[in-house]
């Protein structure tokens, strides 16, 4: 091995171990919340804040039953994967294709409508809430989980839509031209051939909406007030708040079984995410 080979190895080594000495601390103060959050939810009521272990010594796993069944989170919880799982179909299957057009085909005003696209970023929920409510009414969908579905897909995903023109326009051109001479017309190049290849954006998309359809507060509290029963979870958490006392067991309990599927989705597909992400940025 020659010395140029040695230095360059040892300058990676260095760098590797100066980052791993800078982000490890990092890490586990980005990890402590959700620690603590578990910790807590083995814990009881009177213990939850005089205990500063992590680990209790008896654990109150009887939270969590009390959290599924007495406060009505495991209809929550089901609300929620309902709501969140269409919503996601929808809004994968309608960013994928405007990502497609927006990014493989040039039209005209293609940039004012990626800047019309841009400028609902700067648009908080709450400006936009009550119109999505009136015309989520006017369909007669305001008091049921398909009227939350509508409103929660209905966005522009701007991200989203961005993140697959990004990784569509770096794909060879040729595909297109190949596909058009075999005589596949617009649906069928995209269905068959374009979105297989775009699978690590699919799931940095999926991922995306996970998150922000799972923890959704606003739309789902405003079109389910008058139905209990069709909450789901970011707004069911809010029954452990009373108005004399708050269950902060129960509550942390319910929190733990709310960010769980979130943490193993993300665990899942983390590579793709990733992938995605470089994907677009490179495009």
């Amino acid at each position: 091995m020659s010395a140029g080979t040695k230095r360059r190895n040892w300058r990676r080594l260095t760098r590797h171990g100066v980052l791993t000495l800078v982000l490890t601390p990092l890490a586990l103060l980005w990890l402590y919340p959700l620690v603590w959050m578990i910790s807590a939810s083995l814990k009881t009521n009177s213990t939850i804040f005089s205990d500063v272990g992590l680990w209790p010594g008896e654990p109150a796993f009887e939270n969590y039953t009390r959290a599924w069944w007495a406060a009505h989170i495991g209809p929550y919880f089901w609300n929620t994967v309902f709501v969140t799982v269409a919503t996601i179909l929808i809004v994968v299957s309608t960013t994928a294709m405007v990502g497609y057009v927006v990014g493989t085909f040039p039209f005209p005003g293609r940039k004012a409508l990626i800047g019309l696209f841009v400028i609902t970023l700067f648009l908080p929920e709450g400006y936009t809430i009550i119109p999505v409510f009136d015309l989520i009414r006017s369909l007669g969908l305001s008091t049921s989980l398909a009227g939350v579905i509508l409103a929660e897909s209905g966005g522009v995903q701007v991200m989203i839509i961005m993140l697959f023109a990004g990784y569509f326009r770096q794909m060879p051109r040729e595909l297109i031209e190949a596909s058009r001479i075999d005589g596949a017309g617009f649906l069928r190049t995209f269905g068959s051939i374009m979105l297989p290849l775009a699978k690590p954006v699919l799931a940095t998309a999926t991922i995306m909406t996970l998150m922000r359809v799972w923890n959704s507060f606003l739309i789902p509290l405003v079109l389910t007030l008058a139905r209990p029963d069709q909450r789901t979870l970011a707004v069911g958490l809010y029954a452990f708040q009373g108005e004399n006392a708050t269950d902060w067991t129960g509550m942390a309990a319910a929190s733990t079984i709310s960010i769980m599927p979130i943490v193993i989705a993300f665990l899942l597909l983390q590579r793709q995410f990733v992938e995605g992400i470089a994907g677009a940025v490179r495009g």
